[in-house]
């Protein structure tokens, strides 16, 4: 018997068959099997239990493995922050270096400072404008304020995106980008009446030394080089601000801007400094101390820019609404003119801002632009701007109705009932953000009508041209007039519009298939003989199509599949029936129900006056009697339908029914002559 042991198993040619075989030839009788087969089991129950000792270690060393990758992965985190402090160090180091050789442009020139000012700021100038690619402006006229390099920012991650060279005068702003060449080349410019400058607060490890200039188009976020260049570029744009409120005499020379517009409060005596004074002198510092504005409107200007900067936009305009209502009841104080052109100036730029941040919801859906714009609509009423915050209001929703009409034409969508829900919400928000504001609703009505124009001229060019069917035309009419009806529900009814709009294109429409339906009357030869539908399915499913147009031809019905009727008057009953349904959706409109009972009438009149060919032997009895059932069932049928409808009596249709009555009328019998005779 050949011994049980784990090395026979792991030999890499073991076959279990051919062990088993040796196994039981070897074996003599049944317990030296049983025996080995117990040796062999206990072997299974060794292995298995090493098996699980060695994957309790293998998943022991595992969570090992795991803590130091996760120290690990905290580790180069770290060191990861560290690269990145140190990329910007270098960055910061390497575009100050570039910076510096271009900071100043006007100083490299070395002005001479014997030369009177007006001559350095020509001479200023013609050196901005040689330094300068790309510039086509005038600067003659203007007055050189202060000019240096500059980082631009995004201002979602504040990352850096270019250099910037700004060149400051009394009445634009010109900037420029830093090429690699070192050279400067002209990017926009912007009139300094329109621009606001916003100080923001340093952020460790985010942005330092930062400034945001909220511009007649957009918001732009620069990053000045140190404290002292952020403080100087605050300063200076300021000046320039204040420059347009400085009057210019005409005949005395150019006012120099005013050094500073920083307010700063007089130091507030001590009562032990005024009691050492003598009386004259202890009551004019009463006096100085009594003129003096509160604390809280001295640090307002640079708590609202705070406030602004970091978008909190109510409480910016709660602050300045106080600082309103403080100068309306007291505007005595010393420096109270400063105060006011910077509450004024502050409130300038949270306009700006509140209108940017309007306008940037244009990208956005519908919903979603009007669920944003709920906030700066509110302040900006509150600020007395609801004809500007109305328009930019109406010009956002334009964007977002007119990018989801394309989208939805793309896929196929129902256009009309997306566009009038779409004017609807429109319509609803606007009444709820200037509901006290009477002014604004006529630019809402306006701006429904032009985009009702904008709206029919696409439905036109895309769904009603020429060769449509007239039932594709009755179908997009309809999808349109449903959902224009339900404005009716918010007060704002445009069918009588939308109607004009469409007349002319849907006229055309109705004539040109009146012309196309009427040529094709007649084209097919008629047998003149009853209709077969050769088996009863097929009448049965004739029968069934034919009820729900409102006809039965079970008394017309002969035989097992006959119908008392030619195939060509069968068909015609269903054509006329459908084309009478399209004419009735489109008779709806008051201008266009003479057009379609017009169709309806010659078109009956083309099928009631075909003939058989004098080459044909038809039974004229049986021709007769299609035309009666034209004229009695299937007219009389069509004009309930049209009426039930369009809501509307067909008079044509009925002045033709009794025109074929008439006609259709036996003949009444002549007189007879009777002689009397006098005969008994």
């Amino acid at each position: 018997m050949p011994e049980a042991s784990t090395a026979t198993f792991e030999k890499d040619n073991f076959n279990a068959e051919k062990y088993v075989k040796n196994l039981v030839q070897d074996c003599v009788g049944g317990p030296e099997l049983l025996q080995t087969k117990q040796k062999i089991q206990s072997l299974s129950e060794t292995v298995s239990s090493t098996l699980k000792k060695h994957v309790y270690e293998n998943y022991m060393q595992f969570i090992e493995t795991a803590k130091e990758i996760s120290h690990l992965e905290s580790e180069m985190y770290q060191l990861s922050h560290i690269l990145i402090d140190q990329r910007n160090l270098l960055t910061t180091l390497r575009d100050e270096s570039l910076l510096d050789e271009q900071k100043n442009i006007i100083e490299e020139q070395s002005l001479d400072p014997n030369v009177n000012e007006e001559q350095q700021n020509r001479k200023a100038i013609q050196l901005i404008k040689e330094s300068l690619i790309g510039y086509k402006g005038n600067l003659d006229d203007k007055v050189f304020i202060h000019e240096g390099g500059l980082i631009e920012l995004d201002s979602n991650d504040y990352r850096p995106i270019c250099r910037i060279h700004l060149f400051l005068f009394n009445e634009v702003l010109v900037l420029a980008k830093v090429k690699n060449e070192k050279k400067l080349e002209f990017q926009t410019e912007y009139e300094t009446k329109n621009i606001a400058v916003i100080n923001i607060k340093d952020l460790d490890g985010v942005n330092k030394n930062a400034i945001n200039m909220i511009t007649s188009d957009a918001a732009r976020m620069f990053q000045c080089m140190n404290p002292t260049a952020k403080q100087e570029w605050l300063e200076k744009c300021e000046l320039a601000i204040k420059f347009h409120q400085v009057k210019k005499p005409k005949k005395a020379p150019a006012p120099q801007p005013p050094t500073s517009l920083k307010f700063d409060a007089p130091q507030k005596s001590t009562d032990s400094e005024l009691l050492a004074l003598s009386p004259t002198a202890s009551e004019m510092g009463r006096v100085i101390v009594e003129n003096l504005p509160p604390d809280w409107l001295v640090t307002a200007p640079e708590e609202i820019q705070a406030e602004i900067a970091q978008r909190h936009f109510e409480d910016s305009l709660a602050l300045l609404q106080k600082c309103d209502e403080h100068l309306a009841q007291d505007s005595s104080f010393h420096g109270a003119a400063d105060v006011k052109e910077k509450v004024k100036s502050l409130k300038a730029s949270l306009a700006s801002v509140l209108m940017h941040e309007l306008s940037n919801s244009q990208s956005r859906s519908l919903q979603a632009a009007l669920r944003s714009s709920r906030r700066p609509l509110k302040l900006l009423v509150e600020m007395e701007k609801s004809r500007e915050a109305c328009g930019i209001l109406l010009r956002v929703c334009t964007s977002a109705i007119r990018t989801s009409q394309r989208q939805a034409r793309r896929n196929n969508l129902a256009v009309s009932e997306l566009f009038f829900c779409d004017v609807a919400l429109v319509a609803s928000e606007f009444l709820r953000a200037f509901n006290a504001k009477a002014a604004c609703t006529s630019a809402l009505i306006v701006w429904c009508n032009m985009e009702l124009q904008y709206f029919a001229s696409q439905l036109i060019k895309h769904y009603l041209t020429k060769d449509t069917q007239l039932e594709m035309v009755a179908k997009v009419v309809e999808g349109v007039r449903e959902p224009c009806l339900k404005l009716r529900e918010i007060g704002l009814d445009l069918s009588y519009h939308m109607e004009g709009l469409l007349r002319s294109t849907l006229g055309q429409l109705l004539d040109e298939a009146r012309y196309r339906l009427v040529d094709s009357i007649g084209r097919t030869e008629d047998p003149w003989q009853p209709y077969n539908l050769q088996t009863k399915t097929g009448l049965r499913t004739l029968l069934k199509e034919f009820d729900t147009l409102g006809i039965d031809f079970r008394a017309y019905v002969t035989g097992d599949t006959w119908i008392n009727l030619t195939q060509a008057t069968v068909n015609f009953c269903r054509h006329l029936l459908q084309t009478t349904e399209s004419c009735a959706f489109l008779a709806k409109y008051d201008s266009l129900q003479r057009d379609a009972e017009m169709l309806i009438r010659e078109l009956f009149l083309s099928q009631h006056s075909i003939k058989p060919p004098n080459s044909l032997n038809a039974d004229m009895n049986f021709v007769a009697k299609n035309k009666s059932y034209m004229a009695e069932v299937l007219l009389p049928t069509a004009m309930g339908r049209f009426e039930r409808i369009a809501d509307k009596k067909p008079e044509l249709l009925a002045e033709l029914h009794a025109q074929l009555r008439t006609a259709a009328a036996p003949p009444k019998p002549k007189p007879r002559s009777v002689y009397q005779t006098d005969v008994l």
